[in-house]
């Protein structure tokens, strides 16, 4: 297991340009590989990580969204919330790496940031759920 403070702002400043991208993605209906090929500079290893496997693994965690998501469909979720619970989900899917409570701890305050106050509360029950399910131990 990777030490916390190796994850240090680094891997936070990689997560927000993430959610950056994803969001841009999505509402500019563009695959990840072209908007990639659009930047003036190449964004850090992780971020095309998350990128990347968000995208190939977008059917997967969209479903764990739609699973543990009470009352609410991805489709239905603002497309910030929608960018921060998929790099979250695929960050716990993917990256055993990372602990859960780190992934949750700045998912939730990237929420607050970016979203709203009720977001974060949100992601945090969601991600709860996800993660009791994708990593029970």
């Amino acid at each position: 297991m990777a030490d916390v403070a190796s994850l240090g702002p680094g891997r936070r400043e990689a997560r927000e340009r993430a959610i950056g991208l994803l969001y841009e993605s999505e509402a500019r209906e563009l695959a990840v590989e072209v908007l990639l090929g659009e930047q003036p500079l190449t964004p850090a290893n992780y971020v095309v990580a998350v990128l990347e496997g968000v995208e190939s693994r977008r059917d997967e965690i969209d479903a764990l969204i739609n699973s543990h998501a009470e009352g609410w469909t991805v489709d239905r979720l603002p497309n910030v919330d929608r960018a921060i619970l998929r790099l979250a989900i695929w960050e716990l899917v993917a990256q055993p790496d990372v602990p859960a409570a780190v992934v949750m701890d700045e998912a939730v305050e990237l929420a607050k940031e970016y979203s709203t106050e009720r977001s974060s509360s949100f992601v945090n029950g969601v991600l709860d759920s996800v993660a009791r399910q994708v990593r029970p131990d």
